[in-house]
């Protein structure tokens, strides 16, 4: 029997979004914690826990839960204790991505419009309070997630699989928590997203205009420094938040359209265009965990330096070890 298409595209896709996804989001990583990035201190802490949560996305959602769990049926994930976790953990690592997004866009927005509470906000400090807090209050938000599994089996006093609990999902309060979450998770935060953009690009036209109005026409062909600035500070903003609202894009429209229609019991059906649309909605969301190394590369002159340096010391390291022992077996 031939498996649906369907199934068959996103069997190759995360095997290769995993190849590429881990090694990009431990690449950033390395390469911002080294510090010649030309960033802020404050920017690279952002930038720092943004990654992190990308590669926890890489690791978690993809390589234990759709790869691992998928080849591996009847291993120790498939335990229910174990399965609820990785669906508490999955929840947990989509949620601090997004919300890391929505702090390093407000962040942006404070050091560029908010002058008289730059010096007070933009700080390491205030950063690492920032991201702690969010991750607290994230895992505490996704603790019902235990409640709304229940094994799929029992053999032999062991439990297996997880499915959905349907007394949790059918009754008010589980009903209500769902809505919520997508509310958290989807609308809430890419409003703000589109919200603080909207009010820092507004703010850097402002300026610029102004700025280049006091230089006069007579340093119109000059290059302004300042102005060149603002103009990557925009680029890296609306990379960073427009790549995470367009490729959740799908998947919100999905989850929304399926709640209201109710269309999302699809019954086993891989053609039905529910799941479908389902499916590469998770694809796309998932896209975005390993898309900020891309943009980094491509509007950071010094990041990409440093990914050749970074991505030549292995090689270096080798070259120098053998010059060494070639050195020392030579006779004087």
């Amino acid at each position: 029997m031939v498996r649906p298409i369907i199934l068959q595209i996103r069997d190759i896709y995360y095997h290769i979004l995993a190849a590429f996804g881990v090694p990009a989001n431990v690449l950033t990583i390395v390469i911002l914690c080294r510090g010649n990035c030309g960033l802020s201190k404050c920017i690279s802490v952002y930038m720092v826990a943004m990654a992190t949560a990308d590669l926890l996305v890489m690791v978690v959602n993809i390589l234990v839960y759709r790869i691992f769990s998928y080849h591996f049926a009847h291993s120790f994930l498939s335990y229910t204790a174990v399965c609820k976790f990785i669906m508490y953990l999955q929840c947990v690592t989509l949620y601090v991505s997004v919300w890391f997004t929505v702090s390093f866009t407000f962040d942006r927005f404070v050091a560029i419009c908010c002058e008289m509470f730059k010096s007070k906000y933009c700080r390491v400090r205030t950063a690492a309070a920032v991201i702690t807090t969010l991750s607290v209050l994230i895992c505490s938000q996704s603790l019902p997630f235990w409640f709304a599994y229940e094994s799929e089996k029992i053999i032999k006093n062991v439990r297996w699989g997880c499915r959905p609990r349907v007394e949790f999902f059918s009754s008010p309060a589980g009903a209500a928590y769902s809505w919520l979450e997508s509310i958290f998770v989807a609308w809430f935060p890419f409003a703000l997203i589109l919200l603080f953009n909207c009010l820092t690009v507004r703010r850097i036209l402002v300026a610029s205009r102004a700025r280049r109005g006091l230089r006069g026409h007579s340093s119109e062909n000059q290059s302004d420094p300042e102005i060149e600035n603002r103009r990557r500070s925009i680029i890296l903003l609306f990379g960073v938040s427009g790549s995470v609202i367009l490729l959740w894009l799908t998947s919100i429209v999905s989850f929304l359209t399926t709640r209201l229609t109710n269309i999302g019991q699809y019954r086993g059906d891989y053609a039905a265009p529910s799941y479908i649309a389902t499916e590469s909605g998770y694809m796309l969301m998932y896209l975005s965990s390993c898309a900020n190394t891309c943009i980094y590369a491509a509007t950071q002159t010094k990041f990409r330096e440093e990914l050749k340096t970074v991505m030549t010391l292995p090689w270096t390291f080798i070259a120098k070890t053998m010059q060494n022992q070639t050195k020392a077996s030579c006779p004087n």
